[in-house]
């Protein structure tokens, strides 16, 4: 059992329908995957943000529809109204426990960098997540990128430097990098852009 919960119930609502749902504070949402027939389901809305903000996208929910046994699901996907920005449907994916899956997983950076702070450098980061696979059980909301480690300018993280949790295995090219420190522009460099833009035509001389 996961120590993450949400609780669900079917629906008949589609189409514009699911409007009067969403009025009343529901989310309407599909679950499908390993033990289960494709599903229509209703959710809490402030229930499922509550959920997602602990869960993430990467971490196990149990999901019970109604009074059935509980659903080992991801949150696989959910669409937000581009007005409101609110969450207005969810597709939640079961997994079985016992085999192996893919997930992104969010990276957490976390620590101070010391080319940052004391040298002056810029933090380059190059990607916010990355795909691992593991058992479901050994899923994980984020993984932590530390900072400190950059004490240099020639300091880079790369995949390969992630502390990962037991179990789990990174998709892919693992020398790809993470994350890097730039150093800071000089006077000249500085004053060499300043002259590139003070060049460049206006956007009014442009149009005309």
């Amino acid at each position: 059992m996961s120590e993450i919960t949400l609780q669900a119930q079917t629906r008949t609502q589609k189409g514009r329908k699911t409007n009067v749902i969403r009025a009343e504070g529901l989310v309407p949402a599909v679950v499908y995957g390993a033990g289960t027939d494709p599903q229509s389901i209703t959710v809490d809305r402030q229930q499922f943000i509550k959920v997602y903000r602990t869960a993430g996208e990467s971490s196990i929910i149990d999901l019970s529809v109604a009074d059935a046994k509980p659903l080992h699901v991801l949150i696989h996907d959910y669409d937000l109204d581009p007005l409101r920005d609110e969450v207005i449907h969810i597709d939640f994916r079961s997994v079985d426990m016992d085999k192996e899956i893919e997930a992104v997983v969010t990276l957490e950076f976390v620590g101070e960098s010391a080319a940052v702070k004391a040298l002056g450098g810029t933090l380059m980061t190059s990607r916010e997540n990355v795909l691992v696979r593991a058992l479901p059980s050994k899923l994980v909301r984020s993984i932590d990128v530390d900072l400190s480690q950059l004490e240099t300018f020639d300091d880079v993280m790369r995949l390969s430097d992630l502390s990962l949790p037991e179990g789990m295995e990174i998709v892919g090219d693992t020398n790809l990098t993470i994350i890097s420190v730039s150093k800071p522009r000089t006077q000249a460099e500085m004053e060499a852009l300043d002259e590139v833009e003070s060049e460049a035509p206006a956007a009014e001389e442009v149009a005309a």
